[in-house]
């Protein structure tokens, strides 16, 4: 499987022997699965990385499930989070869904149960990335399907890669982006030669972007890149 294809899931649960056999058997799956034993190391590891899903324990020691939710979906709205819990009250579900949260699995669950809600959702997310690929940046409006950058000035065509930088730093512009997190969701590899590439390609974006200084790629020296839109 292509690394750039590979879809990374964020797995926060407290009890180690059920993550590290939901870990194990969802990599088994082909995900990449990023496991943390409480919510602050959650909250630290979605800030930190770029996910496809997130999977949830209610009951998490330092910072519940509800708060870890309320956190993510305060910055994305669209990636899909699913709870773990042992909880069936209607409320408690209610209470989850009022977070932001798009399903549950009650404890015990097969991992058949949970291999099939995964794949559904990430179908649906993956639908919902589909129908948003246009957006705006300052005075600029891109458009990823027709690769297009235009203002009411000018209209840029970019190319494949420079279009699949600039969607990443839009998706993830809430913070950081590393270095390596670019080069292996764009290029699938992070070695110096593809680094080298990638500034090329920041550095062209920048250009593209230069008649509305409101818009602006800032590099963190040594860290990586946040696309940021002065309002």
């Amino acid at each position: 499987m292509n690394t750039v294809d590979v879809k990374k899931i964020l797995l926060v649960e407290d009890d180690p022997s059920l993550g590290f056999v939901i870990k194990d058997n969802l990599s088994l799956k082909g995900y990449d699965v990023t496991l943390c034993a409480d919510g602050e190391a959650g909250d630290a590891a979605y800030h930190a990385g770029i996910f496809h899903l997130c999977i949830f324990d209610v009951m998490l020691p330092k910072l519940d499930g509800f708060s870890l939710a309320r956190r993510v979906r305060a910055e994305n709205k669209d990636i899909p989070i699913l709870f773990l819990t042992a909880k069936a009250m209607t409320e408690d579900k209610l209470a989850g869904f009022q977070t932001g949260a798009d399903d549950y699995i009650t404890k015990p669950f097969s991992l058949e149960e949970l291999f099939c809600r995964i794949e559904v959702f990430l179908r649906r997310s993956a639908g919902q990335s589909s129908s948003l690929k246009k957006f705006q940046l300052g005075n600029y409006e891109f458009d990823y399907t027709t690769l297009t950058l235009k203002n009411q000035q000018t209209e840029k065509t970019l190319t494949q890669k420079e279009a699949e930088v600039l969607q990443l730093l839009y998706y993830n512009r809430h913070r950081v982006l590393k270095r390596e997190e670019i080069l292996k969701e764009v290029w699938g590899d992070d070695d110096y030669f593809m680094g080298r590439s990638m500034d090329v390609f920041i550095s062209k974006l920048r250009k593209y972007l230069k008649e509305d200084p409101a818009v602006q790629i800032v590099n963190y020296h040594g860290v990586g890149f946040r696309l940021e839109v002065i309002l």
